[in-house]
Formats: structure tokens, sequence, C-alpha cells
């Protein structure tokens, strides 16, 4: 007749350890930063200081989109770096729709340029502080900049975060399987 009592409260104990042991091993982890990955997934700068890109300097105002804008600063001779985000944008494939590219010239320059198809061409009224020629930057469909890129960032890099944040932020009516 004993070991029925101690049998129940043996059950019991388990039980609570069973549910308190995920509870101690995440106190643990993050005590000891023991198992919480310290790396970054996105290779681009975080740039939530920047202005929306209704605010940026251009000479046409640009407002958000439903799409996300790959912005880049082209203030010089650079056909090849519009040909290497085109290639990029092309690489997406069927989530190229999703993306527009913006380039940005210098007010001086925007007569001579031709878009590529898909992109659409502005100019600097005047440049500001905070932009580089041959930065780039990725915006969201509300026109806030989410990443910034320094001149001659790696393509493998920004395809990378472009195609996750194309990935975690579903296209608008599609339906999740």
């Amino acid at each position: 007749m004993m070991t029925r009592p101690r049998h129940s409260r043996l059950k019991l104990l388990l039980l609570m350890a069973l549910f308190a042991a995920p509870l101690l091993s995440a106190w643990a982890m993050v005590t000891w930063r023991v198992g919480i990955p310290e790396g970054r997934t996105a290779h681009g700068q975080l740039a939530p200081e920047l202005p929306a890109l209704a605010d940026w300097p251009l000479e046409e105002p640009m407002t958000a989109s439903e799409h996300w804008v790959l912005a880049f600063d082209c203030r010089g001779d650079c056909a090849a770096e519009a040909d290497r985000w085109w290639r990029l944008h092309r690489a997406l494939g069927r989530e190229a729709p999703r993306l527009e590219r913006l380039r940005i010239v210098a007010a001086e320059a925007m007569p001579g340029q031709a878009a590529l198809p898909g992109e659409r061409l502005a100019s600097w009224r005047s440049p500001p502080a905070w932009g580089e020629p041959g930065a780039l930057w990725l915006l969201s469909p509300q026109g806030e900049v989410v990443l910034g890129y320094s001149p001659g960032a790696p393509l493998r890099d920004v395809m990378d975060d472009l195609q996750h944040l194309l990935k975690v932020n579903p296209e608008r009516g599609a339906s999740s399987n």
C-alpha cells in the first residue's frame, strides 16, 4: 500500500520537471549566453536614422509604392553599377516584380541618362550629407530605409539580404499554404 502514494508523487515530480526544464534551460542560456547565436543575418547596415524616400532631396519627390525599392546613388559614370543591379534584379526570378530599382543621378547628368528595364531615374536637388556616390539602400514598400550598403557592396550580400526580406515579408494578398 505504501508504494501507491510514492508512485503518484514521483509522477507529479516528473511532470513538474518536464514543464520546468524549458524555463530553466532558457534562463541558463540567457544568463550564461550559451547557445545564443552572435552573428548577424543582415549584411548591410541597419539605417533607421535615414529619412523616408518621400523626404529625400530629389528633384521630383518619390512616394512609397507597393514594392521594395533598391535605390543607388549614381553621381558619376556608373553604367557598370546600373547593369550590376539590373542583373541582381533579374536573378530574383519570380520575386523580381516585387522590387523596383531607383537610380539617383546628379542633376546635370540627368538628360544623358537612359533607364534600364524596371528602373526609375531621379536626380538629387542637392546631394544629402548622408549620401555617398555609389551607395546603395534597400527601402521597404512604405518608403522607409531598411538597409544601407557602402559603395562596392558584394552582390551576393545584397542578394542574400533581399531574398531574406522578400521571404519573411510575403506579398500582400498571397495565400499561405
